[in-house]
């Protein structure tokens, strides 16, 4: 484990790809459960076109979904301590199901709102647990098991988009949800089968520790970091879709989704590979230094690239310097991905389970305004609201360097926690 921002990173020993089943299982729900951030970017404009919204309204969709899953992320440990964390895991996966499904069966985008609002609290019950569970089940150090759920995330961000868009290209824009729900289910089917049953917890956590973990100022400053760059990176994918589908070269659903497919199939390969070369070489807090500089400029140079486009149609940017600086995007959020949730994992003297609560409900509010808040300036000018963005990563950027001493310096806990003990009696069943 780090003890500061500086310390390199060693380099993981073994295969990452030799692990148990329940660790694939829980890793395949989450590729389908991250799915669901990008699903509606290359459908915002359909939704808005069918059923007569504005892009702010729109913007909703994603806002919903992140409080939701900020707010139920103080809730996950005092489930999962009373019920057991494979039924959790469960419960998480069956809401998903079951509001996805709904989303897309509704006729209003108040119905989707809602909807994706639920789908939220299922996406919280399963991320807090999935990364307990897959740091602690995976074989080797804990940072290639962190690595294993950033490359989760990533292929699940960017096959989200590619769902989205081909359904919604060939079925409307009601298929990605009806899509996602079955995936989903598949999902919760293998983890039904392949995570063997837990044991009663022994110790019931309270709804406050996630937030009474935030006053070791270490991992506060790594999650108000967070919540910065959350809110320019749902800029980007609340915001890019529409210059590109009004631009000149009018980018249907599919075409927008092969774009976010680019972008999410970098930020993967970032995650997986790119960020642990980076660290090795220049240390922690320098790449994410690199992260931050470089996300603003994307957002920067997308601002430059969209002048001229207005939202009532009017084309007058660069649709491709758009797509060739969101796609760039995904490499520096890769970076930014594993390195802070690397950190999250020792930036307190509490359980990595109570940490990650506590961290992931300041980072999704930071999501959460930054759709909400992107998508009202969008309905006005698409440059203003990338500006908004790289404004907010670059004040990220500032938080991070002048509290820096705090971050890494927290002891590592020497105590287990209850999903850390349940899963490891899951890794001896295994």
């Amino acid at each position: 484990m780090m003890t500061t921002v500086e310390t390199k990173v060693a380099e993981p020993q073994g295969s990452l790809l030799k692990q148990p089943r329940a660790v694939w299982a829980v890793a395949f729900a989450c590729v389908v459960s991250f799915m669901g951030l990008g699903l509606v970017d290359p459908i915002l404009t359909s939704i808005a076109k069918d059923l007569d919204a504005t892009s702010g309204q729109v913007s909703l969709l994603f806002t919903s979904y992140l409080v939701v899953t900020a707010v139920a992320m103080l809730i996950t440990g005092w489930v999962s301590s009373r019920i057991g964390v494979k039924w959790t895991l469960i419960s998480g996966l069956a809401i998903i199901v079951v509001f996805s499904a709904l989303g897309g069966l509704m006729n209003s985008v108040a119905g989707i709102i809602w909807a994706r609002a639920f789908w939220g609290l299922g996406n919280a019950l399963f991320i807090a647990t999935s990364l307990a569970t897959i740091t602690s089940l995976a074989k080797g150090p804990l940072k290639k098991a962190i690595l294993l759920y950033e490359s989760a995330l990533g292929i699940g961000i960017g096959l989200g988009p590619i769902v989205g868009g081909q359904l919604g290209e060939h079925i409307g824009w009601r298929g990605p949800f009806f899509g996602v729900a079955v995936l989903m289910a598949i999902g919760l089917v293998a983890t039904l089968f392949f995570l063997p049953a837990t044991p009663k917890p022994a110790h019931k956590v309270s709804v406050a520790d996630p937030i009474k973990a935030l006053k070791y100022p270490g991992l506060l400053v790594v999650a108000v970091t967070a919540l910065l760059y959350n809110f320019g990176m749902f800029v980007l994918m609340a915001v890019a879709p529409y210059p590109l589908a009004l631009g000149s070269t009018h980018f249907g659903a599919a075409q927008v989704g092969w774009v976010f497919f680019g972008w999410g199939i970098c930020l993967a390969v970032m995650s997986i590979w790119g960020s642990s070369w980076l660290e090795n070489r220049v240390g922690t807090f320098a790449a994410i230094v690199v992260g931050l500089v470089g996300f603003a400029a994307c957002l920067a140079l997308m601002a430059v690239f969209s002048q001229g486009n207005t939202t009532d149609g009017v084309s007058g940017g660069q649709p491709w310097g758009i797509v060739a600086c969101l796609v760039a995007s995904g490499l520096f959020l890769g970076i930014m991905n594993t390195t802070v949730t690397t950190l999250v994992m020792g930036a307190a003297p509490v359980p990595r389970p109570v940490a990650s609560a506590g961290y992931s409900f300041v980072r999704f509010f930071g999501g959460a305004v930054g759709a909400y808040v992107a998508g009202k300036v969008a309905e006005h000018t698409f440059q203003g609201a990338f500006v908004l963005g790289a404004g907010v990563t670059v004040v990220a950027l500032i938080v991070l360097t002048l509290f820096r001493r705090f971050v890494g310096s927290a002891p590592v806990p020497s105590h287990g926690t209850v999903e850390e003990a349940e899963v490891l009696e899951l890794a001896d069943a295994d």
